[in-house]
């Protein structure tokens, strides 16, 4: 089940497509959602808010930072070239913690993954979208992504190299549903500003950061 879900997590928040667009520097800011059928999750949902995502991507480097009352703060940092990512969390329960790892997919997990390209579009600040479906079932983790994305953003991920071109372009607008143990979880993100901007290397440094512990993994 772990598995499962640091899976897909992997594919809802990280997977920015990569296209030789116009904007190859800059900040993406993300509004996400989240509800569910479920009477009690959705009231621990709702106190949270919606979550803002902030990505700043540079070449094939990136660095995303969420930040929510209930979970604390978050950063992810990708390295497509190395192909490493770290985590850093500051959990109210957990702590300041810290988990490497690989930004590679095994073949018999990405296999798991279905993608149709739609036939509809969607404009989002002005960038013409392309829609599509994904599908994934994972030990009893089902999830289903509508999503649309444009190609005059260049961002790296790592998902580039296992989609092989099935998804191109980078998400402005996403509907994640998942089912989990019965209850349905929705997670509606949408792109609310871009920026051009010339970010500094050290934006993207892996150097574990002060006070942080790496966290054990089972």
């Amino acid at each position: 089940m772990k598995k499962a879900i640091v899976f897909v997590i992997a594919l809802g928040f990280g997977f920015l497509g990569y296209s030789q667009g116009d904007i190859k520097e800059g900040v993406i800011t993300t509004s996400q959602k989240m509800s569910s059928d479920n009477e009690q999750m959705n009231a621990q949902i709702s106190m949270m808010g919606d979550m803002i995502t902030t990505t700043y991507f540079k070449n094939d480097k990136s660095r995303t930072e969420i930040s929510s009352p209930m979970t604390g703060d978050m950063i992810i940092i990708t390295d497509g070239e190395t192909k490493e990512m770290i985590t850093f969390m500051d959990n109210p329960m957990l702590g300041k913690k810290y988990m490497k790892g690989s930004m590679d997919i095994p073949e018999e997990d990405m296999a798991k993954v279905t993608i149709k390209k739609g036939d509809l579009t969607k404009t989002v600040l002005g960038y013409k979208c392309q829609q599509y479906f994904l599908h994934t079932n994972m030990e009893g983790t089902t999830m289903e992504m509508e999503v649309y994305t444009t190609e005059a953003i260049s961002a790296y991920s790592q998902q580039t190299t296992a989609y092989n071109g099935s998804l191109k372009g980078f998400p402005l607008y996403t509907t994640m549903t998942m089912n989990q143990m019965g209850a349905n979880i929705t997670v509606v993100s949408e792109v609310t500003d871009i920026k051009k901007e010339a970010l500094p290397d050290d934006k993207f440094s892996m150097t574990i950061l002060e006070g942080y512990d790496e966290m054990e993994q089972n």
